[in-house]
């Protein structure tokens, strides 16, 4: 989302001609950046790059969310829709989906699943899996894709669910395993 919030506010200042700030604001699984925007005045100065995380999943996972998903945005466009890879460090020694439910099982509570954050895409497909396979993980949450695919780079982590264009390029270069597409 950082990088395409990114491109749109490039274009944005072109056709606008005046700067268009993008700052980034991680973690709650997006509902700090969501809070700051819906308490912003309603001027049309200040977006959200929402997600299904902010706008829907989060009003069941968080007990009072700081701002109200349907009352407190105005819908503009769709940007952005990604599929997610199952990617795991290269230390993990599996070549497949089969084979990592095989060696979670083997040694359960050895792997880690990083994830962007409590209630992101990532923790809840993270979750699903492990429930789905019966499988015990540690759930690693951060505060945002790039923390969590950086400690996952450094061996800190075994595996993330990730959005494909966040993963893809280092499971081209071999830092990482990829898995399977979920989309």
């Amino acid at each position: 989302a950082d990088i395409y919030a990114r491109i749109i506010g490039n274009r944005l200042t072109e056709t606008w001609a005046q700067p268009v700030v993008i700052e980034n604001r991680a973690g709650a699984g997006g509902n700090i950046a969501a809070e700051l925007v819906a308490k912003s005045p309603p001027d049309g100065y200040s977006l959200v790059m929402g997600s299904l995380g902010t706008h829907a999943v989060n009003v069941t996972l968080f007990s009072k969310l700081p701002y109200d998903p349907a009352r407190d945005f105005a819908p503009i466009a769709q940007v952005l829709e990604a599929e997610s890879l199952l990617v795991v460090h290269p230390s993990v020694p599996v070549q497949s989906v089969p084979e990592l439910i095989a060696h979670a099982r083997t040694y359960p509570g050895k792997l880690t699943f990083a994830s962007a954050g409590m209630g992101t895409a990532s923790h809840l497909a993270g979750e699903l899996f492990k429930s789905m396979a019966k499988l015990e993980m540690t759930h690693v949450p951060y505060k945002g894709n790039v923390p969590a695919i950086t400690d996952l780079l450094a061996g800190q982590t075994s595996l993330i669910f990730a959005t494909m264009p966040t993963v893809l390029p280092h499971a081209k270069a071999g830092k990482l395993r990829a898995l399977a597409t979920i989309g």
